[in-house]
Parts: C-alpha cells; sequence; structure tokens
C-alpha cells in the first residue's frame, strides 16, 4: 500500500518522468499534489499498472488533485544538454504549472537538481511508494504515450504506437532498415553496433 505524504507539516508534490530511456521522442514529467487523504485502489508505479488502468487513473487524478502539471522536453533538447539533465528540466517546467505551489518536493530516483528555493528528498523507487510520485508517473507516462501515437501517424514504420520509442527489438529493426527520423536521439549513437546491445533502462513495459 501507497504512503499518502512523506511529511505532514508543507504542502508536498510528487515528481516522476517517463521516457527517459528511449531512443525516439521527448521526456515527459508531471508534478502532483494530491490530498493527504487521497486512495484509489488501483495507484501504483505506471510500470506495475496495465494500460487500461493507467488511462483510467488519469482522470480520476486529474480530478482529485489539489494541482497537476505535465511538461515535455524534446528529443533535441535531450541531444543537447543530455537525459539526465533533460529529465530534471521536464520536472521543473510540470513544477511551474501547478496553480498552487508545493513547499517540499518527492522526487523519483536518487538524484535531482533543486527547483527554486523547495526542499526536496529524492527516493530510489518512490513511485512504488508514494501516492503523489505513483500519480505523477501515471500521468507522465500516458500523456508521453500518447504523444508517441501522434508521432507513429507521421512515422508509421517504427511502430511507435506500440514500442513507444523505446529499444525494442522491432524499432531496432526499423532503424537498421530505414535509417533515423528528426525525432530520433542522436547522441544516443545509434549506429548498428549500438543496436545490437540490449538497452537497459527502467524497463520496456507499453
Amino acid at each position: 500500500m501507497l504512503w499518502s505524504y512523506h511529511q505532514k507539516k508543507h504542502i508536498e508534490a510528487g515528481c516522476d518522468e517517463a521516457g527517459r530511456g528511449c531512443y525516439a521522442g521527448p521526456v515527459f514529467a508531471a508534478a502532483v499534489i494530491l490530498r493527504k487523504d487521497f486512495f484509489h485502489p488501483l495507484l501504483n508505479d505506471s510500470k506495475q499498472v496495465s494500460e487500461i488502468h493507467r488511462y483510467e487513473l488519469r482522470p480520476i487524478i486529474e480530478k482529485e488533485a489539489v494541482s497537476y502539471g505535465v511538461a515535455m522536453v524534446c528529443n533535441e533538447e535531450i541531444d543537447r544538454i543530455n537525459i539526465l539533465k533533460a529529465s530534471f528540466k521536464a520536472m521543473h517546467l510540470a513544477l511551474d504549472t501547478l496553480k498552487k505551489k508545493p513547499k517540499y518536493l518527492l522526487i523519483d530516483g536518487n538524484r535531482f537538481t533543486p527547483y527554486n528555493d523547495v526542499k526536496h528528498k529524492c527516493i530510489i523507487k518512490g513511485d512504488g511508494l508514494y501516492s503523489s510520485i505513483a500519480a505523477a508517473s501515471i500521468l507522465a507516462k500516458t500523456y508521453r504515450d500518447d504523444y508517441m501515437k501522434k508521432l507513429h501517424e507521421e512515422y508509421p514504420l517504427y511502430n511507435w504506437h506500440n514500442n513507444k520509442g523505446y529499444g525494442t527489438e522491432e524499432h531496432r529493426t526499423a532503424i537498421e532498415a530505414y535509417g533515423l527520423t528528426k525525432y530520433h536521439r542522436l547522441s544516443w549513437k545509434l549506429n548498428q553496433q549500438q543496436l545490437s546491445l540490449d538497452f537497459e533502462e527502467e524497463g520496456i513495459l507499453m
């Protein structure tokens, strides 16, 4: 069962990203402030929730959240500043959109660039521990999936509506056959040797 909050004194926002290890497309991030009594039995780390349930949860989170924000950083910016900095930037942009400003942040992962003067705590696998981070993971994942489905319409040969830009076998095969698009992350060095390696990220769950 997820914890509702880390501390009671301040308004808390959970932050998470989606798409950090993809070959193509942007990285998305979300920030969510939930009521301290919020509960939903399906809420969990987005990687542990089926696609059907993720989309069932999204409107519930958006309706019940005190405030939420979603933002993205494109693949060109990822190539320019690196994926770690791009992930933090996406979180900052998501936080910028919150109508209610938090005084404390729960960040999924072990590193973060401080956001203004707001205190934060990094929590490894926090999306499976705290409701606000889990909610952020659901929003970031579903918004990014929707974005990749739109990109699929432009480049259907890469099957992004299924693999969402991750380094699946079908995606690697398509890159070998058709080359790279303007949405691929060039800094990933997606040459034939690289594509023969297993790409290890947070797991490829579509």
